[in-house]
Formats: C-alpha cells, structure tokens, sequence
C-alpha cells in the first residue's frame, strides 16, 4: 500500500500478529522484495526483530563488535579504533537514514583532519560491514554505497642486516631474542612471536608452528629451523630450562622476560629507544615482515613456500611485501649482463665458425 512517497507492507509475522511496516522506499519492486522477506521469514517461524526505521547505527555497532567476539577475530583493537572515529558521526542516526552522501561526506572530513586514506578505510570497512549484517539479518532492507579510497600502500620499510643488528644491540637483552625470531621468519611479533609456546617448538623435527586459528588468517603455519634459528630457540630453551630450576615452575614460554619466566607482552618503548639509538627512527616491528620476504626473494625461494612461511594466503598481499630495491635490481642487471654476453658469444662463435668452414 501506498500513503504517502514511501511504500508501506502488511503482513502477518511467525506469531500470526498482523504487522504493519514502512519498507524506506519510494520504489514499489523494493518494497514487494521487503514483504516476500517478511513473509518468508513468518513461514520459517523467524521473528522479525525491531523495525528498521528505529534501529540506529549504535545498535549496528553493537552489533558488529559481537560479530567480532564470536569469531575471535584478531582485528578487535583495530576496530575498536574505528568505532571511536564513527559513532560520534553516525552513533545517534537512524540507519536508515544514512546516505551514501553522508559516507563521503564522513570520508572527506577526516582527511581534511588529517586521517590518512587507509585509516579511514578501515573505519569505512567497519561502517560497511555493520550495514552488511543488519542487511543479511533482516533487520535493513538496504544499505548505503560505501566507496573506498584509493591508498597508495606500497611499503618500503626493511632493515639491511646491518641496520638490525644496529638495532638489536640497543634493545634490551630480553627483546633481542624475540626481535631475532621476527627478523628471521617473518612472523607477527605482537600476535605470533611473542605468544610462543615450547609446545610449538619441534627441535626433533626441527620446526616451529602456528596453530589454526590463531594466526590473522586463522590458518596454521610452519617454519623450518635454519641454522641461526634453530641457536637461537636452544639457547633460549637453554635460558628457561635454567630459569625452570631456578623457579621450580614450568614456563610455557618461549620469550619471557622476568625472573618468574612471566610472557613478555610487548617492549615498544625500548624498541623506539634502539632505533634512535641505532640512527634508524621510525622503524617498526612490521618492517621485519617486509625483510624477511624480501630476504626469501634474494634467496630464489618459490612464492608459493615463501608465501606459505610468512603467512600471506594470496599474491596480491605478498607482492605489496616483495619489494625490489636497488641491490635487487642491480643484481637482476648483472644477471641480464651474464645472459646477454653468453648469448652473444654464442652468436659470434657461430658465424666466426661458418666463416672458416667458408671456401674461397
């Protein structure tokens, strides 16, 4: 029925009450789509929760963060930040009433305050998929179009092995360990390197793993002991074992940094510390990521192993790691200098070969 520019649906719920509901559209194919989902859901004995024109955007956030707690997704920090940047501009609207105007409009203000463009990209990716799931749970017919900005993320941040050994020796002798392991392999160091457990650690076999889901994309993950790594985790084996007697405790641990062998959570303070130290401010742990690929890189392992023992499940997210610099070019030059010599003298040998076997 229609009583005014906006479409209104009857139709009687999984309870047999009669229900009387705005669809928020002036089109009528939106509105019969609304009614068919109503009904649907009164034929599955679904109850169909408040209705949309109530709902506001902090119920949707509420919404999203226990999306967040039920899968156990890594990210919760990160959208907590978000949340924080969103809800003084949305909190309070209805949710129906937010525009695709609105987005941009949110978008633009916080560049202007300084925000960079993949900031607010994670906030439009929070705003985006609150919307998604009020839509898929019924609770909204539709939601606004949510465009993202274009970042320019290629990252340049990695260490020379100089440069990190500058670094580790300015950092406390508890953090150097687990600094090494993340040089090394490549991993996490807040949610994969510092959480390590002995169990994880195969000497035997001479691996250390992830279990399924706990790593960022909840897949498990293995790294073979090279040689430094494998010197590096017995003499922290050998640290512990100490520390175990001395305590007469077990320690799960693998980096610890108390006398109680208690985990060591994080060391970011020291950790700007040594790279003012070191000559080297502004680094962060995440550029060990980027160096461990780009060392996989020079040494010709396969992508497909490199990208198995960092973490990255797909090419377009290790290609953003992968960086190519000047020492990697020039070895690619003087690769291609070999190649095109050698495939030169091939050439000349042939024709100075048909020249002599030529008579006169």
């Amino acid at each position: 029925m229609k009583e005014s520019a906006t479409w209104w649906i009857k139709y009687r719920d999984a309870l047999g009450v009669l229900r009387r509901e705005s669809s928020s559209t002036e089109k009528e194919t939106e509105a019969k789509r609304l009614l068919k989902q109503r009904e649907g859901a009164a034929v599955e004995g679904r109850i169909i929760p408040a209705r949309a024109e109530k709902i506001t955007v902090t119920e949707l956030a509420e919404a999203l963060k226990a999306d967040y707690t039920a899968n156990a997704r890594k990210s919760a920090d990160r959208l907590a930040f978000s949340l924080a940047h969103l809800l003084p501009a949305f909190g309070p609207r209805l949710a129906m009433q937010v525009t695709s105007a609105d987005v941009t409009t949110y978008a633009a203000k916080r560049l202007e305050a300084g925000a960079a463009p993949g900031t607010v990209n994670r906030e439009l990716a929070a705003l985006k998929r609150m919307f998604s799931l009020a839509v898929k749970g019924e609770r909204l017919q539709r939601m606004p179009y949510v465009k993202m900005l274009t970042e320019n993320n290629a990252r340049r941040g990695f260490f020379e092995r100089d440069q990190f050994e500058a670094v580790r020796r300015h950092l406390p002798a508890y953090a150097q360990p687990a600094a090494t392991f993340a040089y090394l392999t490549g991993w996490r160091l807040k949610s994969e390197v510092l959480p390590l457990q002995w169990r994880q650690v195969d000497f035997k076999a001479g691996v250390v793993t992830l279990d399924v889901g706990t790593t960022k994309n909840r897949d498990g993950r293995t790294f073979p002991m090279i040689p430094e790594l494998r010197a590096l985790l017995e003499a922290q084996r050998a640290a512990t074992t100490a520390l175990e007697r001395k305590t007469k405790s077990i320690i799960p641990w693998v980096f610890h940094w108390t006398k109680k062998g208690r985990p060591l959570r994080g060391f970011m303070k020291s950790w700007r510390q040594a790279c003012l130290d070191a000559g080297l401010p502004g680094r962060i742990p995440h550029d060990f990521r980027r160096t461990a690929v780009r060392n996989l890189e020079r040494a010709g392992v396969p992508r497909s192993t490199a990208m198995a023992m960092v973490g990255h499940k797909t090419e377009s997210i290790y290609r953003r790691y992968a960086i190519v610099d000047e020492a990697m070019l020039r070895e690619g030059a003087a690769k291609l200098a070999t190649y095109s010599e050698s495939a030169l003298g091939k050439v000349q040998g042939k024709v100075k070969g048909a020249a002599e076997a030529t008579p006169f």
